[in-house]
């Protein structure tokens, strides 16, 4: 096995990518599970989306989610926009850290944004401009990065064009989505190969879901690339409304208690955390896919 990462950094993507998935829940209980996260260690979360909501109704709320949200000290709390408009809330309600998504798949960003890849990708380039004029930086995340429920496998050169064309625009950062669960570890080390050979300097970080059980592996793949960023989704939360059959997220804790058994640090309290997941499987009215919430003894590895 190749040599392995000390440490690792978590973006938890629950109160956003999670929630946009769940039937919509009360303002007062986004801001309970935010707030709780933010007690957990971890460092990086993803908290609102400011999209318009008819698109997403659960992010409907963002502003009011934001405003009376605790921000931690330490914790760097990030939003999803997808467009000028989005930008100009998120910037208004003191954001520094913004995300835009484009899809490596034609069809997958039709039916996202109704528009095409390259028409996404020149719109992103005037939000960076727009985003880096009030000193936020940019983030973008690329959907479908290792397959596509409408169009099938996606070219890791495919992906790795897209990259070179958000950075030449000026992208501080890059996402790369298993939008849909179709990752495995050959995707996973053919994408990352594909990109950093050409952009071997670029910050990276991947999102995987687990709709096919494969997410742990393709983390443990990435890791012995040297990839040491990733989301996570508290309980396994979320999915794609415009991904037929895609489930949860990875789930936080199932990710951390690998991790931890691996020897590699996460600063992140696990008992705590599988106390949060018990509180969104409660605030989402149904059980969460993660293994950890019951098999326990908690963070004790046996």
């Amino acid at each position: 096995m190749s040599q392995l990462p000390g440490a690792v950094s978590i973006r938890e993507v629950g109160p956003r990518d999670g929630l946009q998935n769940e039937d919509p829940i009360p303002t007062e209980a986004k801001v309970r599970l935010l707030d709780a996260l933010s007690g957990t260690g971890v460092r990086r979360i993803e908290a609102v989306s400011f999209v318009h909501p008819k698109a997403i109704p659960q992010m409907a709320d963002a502003d009011e989610v934001w405003s009376a949200a605790t921000q931690v000290a330490g914790v760097r709390y990030s939003a999803l926009v997808p467009n000028s408009r989005g930008a100009a809330r998120a910037l208004a309600a003191g954001f520094t850290e913004i995300e835009v998504v484009v899809s490596a798949s034609d069809t997958h960003n039709r039916r996202n944004v109704n528009r095409s890849t390259e028409e996404s990708l020149d719109d992103i380039a005037g939000l960076v401009e727009l985003l880096h004029g009030a000193g936020a930086t940019v983030e973008v995340i690329v959907a479908t990065s290792f397959g596509c429920p409408y169009e099938g496998d996606v070219d890791p050169a495919r992906v790795a064009g897209i990259v070179d064309r958000v950075v030449a625009d000026g992208a501080d950062r890059v996402a790369f989505g298993d939008t849909t669960g179709m990752g495995t570890p050959r995707r996973v080390r053919e994408l990352v190969t594909a990109v950093r050979d050409r952009r071997p300097d670029v910050p990276m970080l991947l999102h995987f879901h687990n709709t096919r059980g494969t997410g742990l592996a393709n983390i443990l793949t990435a890791l012995e690339l040297g990839v040491t960023e990733f989301d996570a989704s508290i309980g396994g939360l979320g999915g794609c409304p415009y991904a037929p059959g895609a489930s949860g997220n990875v789930a936080t804790e199932e990710v951390v208690h690998m991790l931890h058994d691996m020897g590699i640090d996460t600063g992140i309290d696990l008992d705590a955390l599988i106390e949060v997941a018990e509180l969104a499987e409660k605030l989402v009215g149904r059980q969460l896919p993660s293994g950890v919430l019951r098999a326990g003894p908690r963070s004790r590895l046996v």
